[in-house]
């Protein structure tokens, strides 16, 4: 697969986990963490916040691998 291929897929699909993420991040802060108090809110938003990272970082990995 070429560099080119890889990138349009990559895009796609970081914009999708990142659509994908904050909906169910907004959900679960929204039930679970909103209320708690500042103990539980700073840690829970600072994790939901960078939650994604790990996921995207994988992917520019995979995008910006040289072709073969």
């Amino acid at each position: 697969m070429k560099i080119r291929q890889r990138k349009l897929i990559g895009i796609i699909s970081t914009i999708i986990v990142m659509v994908a993420y904050a909906l169910v991040a907004m959900v679960i802060g929204g039930k679970y963490v909103v209320g708690s108090g500042m103990l539980i809110e700073l840690p829970a938003f600072i994790i939901l916040g960078i939650g994604w990272l790990p996921v995207v970082m994988i992917l520019v990995r995979w995008m910006s691998r040289p072709d073969a």
